[in-house]
């Protein structure tokens, strides 16, 4: 592995010790297993940001660790206590036909306006966040890009027809989403 792999770890593996003692503290009711899926989304998350930040790109492989991640966490809630492991299987369902579709449904009528990672990064982040969280996740993500991408035209960084990545933003909408639990 290069240097600057190690580094991204590095820095992976102490934001989820951070996010994961910071989830502790603020919330008290908590069990175990959605520690584990808020946290694995805030470094998967974090992970899709910084790939989009320096690539523009999300690459799929990544949307294929969370999904795999996913079924790690979700399988022993499964077996462990079926009835409140059914009723999570369902809310993060359509959590992910939530975030997939609403982003499958602006990537169709934009023509390519939406990356195709973007799209899947949401749809896979729905099954973590679950319905109820997906939504204000897109919501604030989207306000604040819009807001940003306004400034930015007003203060001529970028054109009309130039493009910024999302992933970033949508990160902070997942961010504000699991700190508000």
């Amino acid at each position: 592995m290069p240097v600057s792999e190690y580094k991204i770890v590095l820095y992976c593996a102490g934001f989820m010790i951070i996010s994961s003692a910071w989830l502790l503290v603020c919330t008290e009711g908590l069990n175990v297993f959605a520690l584990l899926r808020y946290t694995m989304i805030l470094v998967f998350g974090y992970l899709a940001m910084l790939i989009d930040l320096n690539t523009r790109h999300i690459p799929n492989s990544l949307i294929l660790s969370m999904l795999s991640v996913w079924l790690f966490v979700m399988i022993p809630q499964i077996f462990l206590d079926t009835e409140t492991g059914i009723r999570l299987l369902k809310d993060s369902v359509l959590g992910l036909l939530t975030g997939g579709g609403l982003f499958l449904l602006v990537y169709l009528i934009s023509r390519n306006g939406l990356g195709g990672g973007d799209v899947k990064f949401m749809a896979a982040a729905g099954l973590y966040l679950g319905f109820r969280s997906t939504i204000p996740a897109i919501l604030y993500g989207t306000t604040l890009a819009a807001l940003t991408g306004i400034v930015l035209i007003l203060l001529k960084k970028i054109g009309r027809k130039d493009t910024m990545p999302l992933a970033p933003f949508l990160y902070v909408g997942i961010l504000i989403t699991v700190f508000m639990v």
